[in-house]
C-alpha cells in the first residue's frame, strides 16, 4: 500500500490541504515574465541572508520551471471519504504489524525520544505508516524544482519562496544536498514529509552524526516529528484519543472539538469506554468527537489531538492519524456504528444550501471541514434535528425545503 505523503505539506504550513481544481486556476498565472530573471533574485535573497555562494548555486544550478507540477498543484485530491472509509484504507493490517515491529526494532531509540521530548512511540510510528510507509515511499521527484516551480507560480508564491530559501538553508547547514533532495511534487522531504521550513527548524541530528538527514537516518526523521510535536503544544505523558460509547439521549450539541468537558461530565450524561464498562473520571478536560455523526463512530479528544489537527487540517487524516496511534497502542478495532454518510455530490449540496442562507463553509468542495460542522449544527439547531454537526439526509432534505 502506497503511503499518503500528505501530512506536512501545506497543512503544516497553515495551508489548507483540501484545494479543489477550478477552470479560472487551471491556466497557467505566473506575474514573471521570465523564470531566470526571478531566480536571480532568489539567488540575491539567499546571499543576502549569509548564505554561501556554493550553497546557492548547488541549489538552484539546475533547476526549472515545471508546468506538471503546476498541473498537479491545481488538481490535488480531496479528503472526501468518510472517516471509517479512509482509515479502513489507511489503518491496514499491514501497517499494524509493520508498525508493531518497528517500534520493537527500534525500541531504544523510541525510549530515548520519548525521555527527551515527551511523545510516546505509537504517536510517531502512525505518522511514520500513513506518511511514507516507513521511509519506503519518498517520492522521486527534484525538490528543489518542485519549490521553485510553485514559489515562481502566483497562487502561493510567499509560501513556496520560503521553502526555496529554507532549502538552501538545510544545503548550507551541511544536512542534505541538492541531489538528495527528492521527494513529491510538493516539496516535502523525508521519512516524515517536513516542509523545508520545518526541516530547518525542527530537524534533529539524532543519530549523532553530525547531521540532520531525515532521508536515510529513521533516528532523526522520528525524533525531529517529536521535536516539532512538543512545539505544537504535545502533552507528555496524556492521552490523545479515546474510544468510547454513546447513549442515544446524550445532548448532542456539546459533541464539537470547540467544547471541552471533565470527564465527569461525559461519565454523567452516560459516556463509557468503548466495551461499557465506566468512564474514568481521572485525567484532562476532553471534546467528544463524532467523526461521522451520533451514529457512527466516537472517541474522546483530548488536548493532544488537537496537536495533530495543527500537523494536518483534514480532521479525516488527523483522526485516522491518532486512532492509528491508539491501534498501535493496544486498542482494539473501533466500533463501526450505524452511520450512512451521504456522498460527496450530496455533501456539496448542503454546502451549496448552507451557502445560499447565509453561512460561510469556504469552498464547495464535498468535504465536511471545520466550518462546514459548525454551520451544519448551527442548522440541525434550528430545525431542532439532532445536533451532532454531522450532515445527514434529514438535514438535506430540510435544507431543499427551503
Amino acid at each position: 500500500m502506497k503511503a499518503l505523503g500528505l501530512g506536512m505539506t501545506l497543512a503544516a504550513a497553515g495551508v489548507s490541504l483540501v484545494v479543489a481544481a477550478s477552470p479560472a486556476l487551471a491556466a497557467s498565472c505566473q506575474k514573471e515574465p521570465n523564470f531566470d530573471a526571478w531566480l536571480n533574485g532568489v539567488r540575491a535573497e539567499a546571499a543576502s541572508l549569509g548564505l554561501s555562494r556554493g550553497a546557492i548555486n548547488s541549489a538552484l544550478g539546475n533547476v526549472r520551471f515545471d508546468p506538471a507540477i503546476v498541473k498537479k498543484d491545481r488538481a490535488q485530491g480531496v479528503f472526501t471519504q468518510d472517516f471509517l472509509t479512509f482509515s479502513d484504507r489507511m489503518v491496514s493490517s499491514s501497517r499494524l504489524k509493520g508498525g508493531a515491529a518497528k517500534i520493537s526494532q527500534y525500541g531504544k531509540t523510541f525510549a530515548a525520544i520519548e525521555k527527551r521530548f515527551g511523545v510516546p512511540a505509537p504517536v510517531l510510528t502512525a505518522y511514520w505508516a500513513l506518511e511514507t510507509d516507513f521511509g519506503g515511499f519518498l517520492g522521486d521527484g527534484p525538490t528543489l524544482t518542485s519549490l521553485a516551480t510553485l514559489a515562481y507560480d502566483c497562487r502561493r508564491p510567499e509560501l513556496f519562496r520560503r521553502q526555496l530559501i529554507a532549502a538552501i538553508k538545510i544545503i548550507n547547514r551541511g544536512d542534505l544536498s541538492a541531489g538528495e533532495m527528492r521527494g513529491p511534487w510538493a516539496g516535502e522531504l523525508g521519512q516524515v514529509q517536513f516542509i523545508p521550513e520545518h526541516y530547518f527548524e525542527y530537524g534533529v541530528d539524532f543519530d549523532g552524526d553530525g547531521r540532520v538527514n531525515m532521508m536515510k537516518s529513521s533516528a532523526d526523521a522520528l525524533a525531529s516529528a517529536a521535536n516539532y510535536l512538543k512545539h505544537l503544544g504535545w502533552r507528555a505523558g496524556q492521552p490523545w484519543l479515546q474510544e468510547v460509547r454513546v447513549p442515544n439521549n446524550l445532548p448532542w450539541e456539546q459533541a464539537d472539538l470547540t467544547i471541552k468537558l471533565p470527564l465527569s461530565q461525559w461519565a454523567a450524561w452516560g459516556v463509557t469506554q468503548a466495551n461499557g464498562k465506566a468512564l474514568s473520571t481521572r485525567g484532562p478536560d476532553a471534546s467528544l468527537l463524532l467523526p461521522m455523526g451520533r451514529n457512527g463512530p466516537a472517541f474522546l479528544a483530548y488536548p493532544n489531538f488537537d496537536v495533530y489537527l495543527i500537523w494536518n487540517n483534514s480532521l479525516v487524516y488527523s483522526t485516522t492519524a491518532a486512532y492509528l496511534a491508539t491501534r498501535l497502542a493496544g486498542a482494539p478495532r473501533v466500533q463501526r456504528g450505524t452511520a450512512v454518510s451521504l456522498s460527496a455530490g450530496e455533501v456539496r449540496q448542503v454546502q451549496k444550501l448552507l451557502n445560499d442562507r447565509g453561512y460561510h463553509v469556504g469552498d464547495v468542495d464535498g468535504i465536511i471541514g471545520a466550518n462546514t460542522r459548525a454551520a451544519v449544527k448551527d442548522m440541525q439547531l434550528k430545525f431542532g434535528l439532532p445536533a451532532d454537526s454531522y450532515p445527514d439526509k434529514a438535514l438535506l432534505a430540510r435544507l431543499q425545503a427551503g
